[in-house]
């Protein structure tokens, strides 16, 4: 391996505004799917442990919409069978509950936090930081049961019901928290929850500070009494909410996407008071860009994000799948290191 992993230290450091490290982190792991290379997947995996992964990350084992786990039938959200759908839909139109009135019913069997294998996995302590990690948080889940075109409108036609399976949610949530806490001595909490578009959120600050930012911050406020951070992934324009996490103790946002917000403006009006989790673009430069085009982009992001009292980690900006040529992958990992050795002051190598 090129070089070592932080430390847990070093990244809470990093993480709290308190100083930069001798490089710049870097976390990409968790968003490289080396099995859609097929036949090139060991060259993928080759080039990812060839670089350090700043952090350990704790899968947590989620509940399905319909299928249960062998030994629960009850950890699942919906209290059903998935439905014989007549006609193909999008993904995000598929709907569970078709009747938002009847949430009651699905609420009565909700599953618990306190099921058994919720951690299948405990990995060994290894001195990196310890993010504990699920996707779907508030809105996704809600769109999930109830598809895209129905959460939409359910904010202004069922308002009453939207805060009994939020409610429902952030119980479940707070457990989980708990557990990452006394299971794995999660130092972090990582979750996503996609509010934006291309060009500006899914809904109005209305609505955000109405139905999200309580929750949010019930569950942020949960963490730091754990003595846990809490990551968020949010794709999109979500500059209008940035204010809005901060007062409410949000530590790590992820990706203040390409092509969507401007990153020095956003720099400038916020860095210092939020931990940018940088997300290198997958829409543009990662499938058509030159390896040289990568490296530049990294040291793009380095320069506008780097502080030295630390608030900057860089990684993916969403998933990296087969579409991003081996050459682009060790470029991304390679200048990512490299260099971010060179801006935080560390030992460069001689090319």
């Amino acid at each position: 391996m090129t070089g070592k992993p932080l430390s847990r230290e070093e990244l809470r450091q990093i993480i709290d505004g308190k100083g930069a490290a001798g490089r710049i982190p870097m976390l990409y792991d968790l968003w490289v799917h080396p099995w859609t290379y097929g036949e090139e997947e060991a060259k993928a995996r080759a080039i990812m442990e060839e670089y350090p992964m700043d952090a350990c990350i704790v899968p947590i084992r989620m509940p399905n919409l319909y299928e249960a786990p062998a030994d629960d039938p009850e950890y699942r959200w919906m209290n059903c069978d998935k439905p014989v759908s007549d006609k193909p839909r999008g993904i995000d139109e598929e709907v569970a509950l078709e009747d938002f009135e009847k949430l009651d019913e699905v609420l009565a069997s909700f599953p618990s936090g306190d099921y058994p294998n919720m951690y299948p996995e405990h990995p060994p302590e290894d001195g990196r930081y310890r993010l504990a990690c699920w996707f779907y948080w508030l809105f996704e889940r809600h769109w999930s049961i109830r598809g895209m075109t129905n959460a939409l409108m359910d904010f202004y036609l069922y308002p009453e019901q939207v805060h009994k399976l939020y409610n429902a949610l952030t119980e479940f949530y707070i457990r989980l928290i708990e557990r990452a806490k006394e299971e794995n001595h999660a130092d972090g909490i990582f979750t996503s929850d996609d509010l934006g578009t291309q060009t500006g959120p899914f809904f109005s600050k209305e609505i955000f500070r109405t139905f999200f930012k309580p929750y949010y911050k019930r569950m942020i406020q949960r963490a730091h009494e754990l003595g846990m951070h809490f990551w968020l992934h949010s794709c999109g324009n979500i500059e209008p909410f940035l204010e809005d996490f901060i007062e409410i103790g949000l530590d790590v946002i992820h990706p203040i996407q390409k092509h969507t917000m401007d990153e020095q403006k956003i720099v400038e009006q916020y860095g210092g008071r939020i931990c940018f989790w940088a997300g290198f673009d997958v829409q543009q430069v990662i499938p058509w860009g030159t390896p040289a085009e990568v490296r530049e982009e990294v040291r793009f992001l380095i320069d506008t994000y780097y502080r030295k009292d630390g608030r900057f980690m860089l990684t993916a900006g969403n998933g990296i799948n087969q579409d991003c040529p081996l050459e682009s992958l060790r470029a991304l990992y390679d200048e990512t290191y490299h260099y971010g050795l060179k801006k935080a002051g560390g030992i460069l190598r001689n090319d």
